[in-house]
C-alpha cells in the first residue's frame, strides 16, 4: 500500500480517483489546489502524486516545478484532458514521470501508479 496524493480542483474527480486508488489498496490524501498540494506534500510526503493541469490558482505544471524544488525525486503523474503533445512535453520537462489522458479507466490509473511506485528514485 502506498500513500498517494490526488491534486485536482474538481471534488468529483478527486472522489473518482480516490475510489480507484483505494480499491487498488492505496491510502489517499487530497489537495484542491497547487498551493495546498505543496503544503500537503511537505507535511505528508506521499509516494506518488496525481496532478491535474488546469486549476484556478496555479496550473499543475507549475505545481510540479515547485514540488520538484522541494524534492527532486518526487513521483508525479499528470492527469488531464489536455492531451496535446506540447502539454505532455511541458509536463515531462517540469518533472512529471507519466501522463494520463482523460477520460481514463481504473486500469489506466492503477497501472500508471503501480509502475511509478516501482521506479527507482
Amino acid at each position: 500500500m502506498a500513500k498517494i496524493m490526488v491534486v485536482d480542483d474538481s471534488e468529483f474527480m478527486r472522489k473518482v480517483l480516490r475510489n480507484i486508488l483505494e480499491a487498488g489498496g492505496h491510502k489517499v490524501i487530497e489537495a484542491r489546489s497547487a498551493d495546498e498540494a505543496l503544503q500537503r506534500y511537505i507535511k505528508e510526503v506521499p509516494e506518488v502524486i496525481t496532478m491535474d493541469i488546469v486549476m484556478p490558482d496555479t496550473d499543475g505544471i507549475e505545481a510540479v516545478r515547485r514540488i520538484r524544488e522541494v524534492n527532486g525525486r518526487a513521483k508525479i503523474i499528470m492527469i488531464s484532458a489536455l492531451g496535446h503533445q506540447k502539454t505532455v512535453m511541458r509536463s515531462l520537462e517540469a518533472g512529471a514521470v507519466d501522463f494520463i489522458i482523460k477520460p481514463f479507466t481504473a486500469d489506466d490509473v492503477l497501472e500508471s501508479v503501480n509502475a511509478v511506485i516501482q521506479m527507482e528514485t
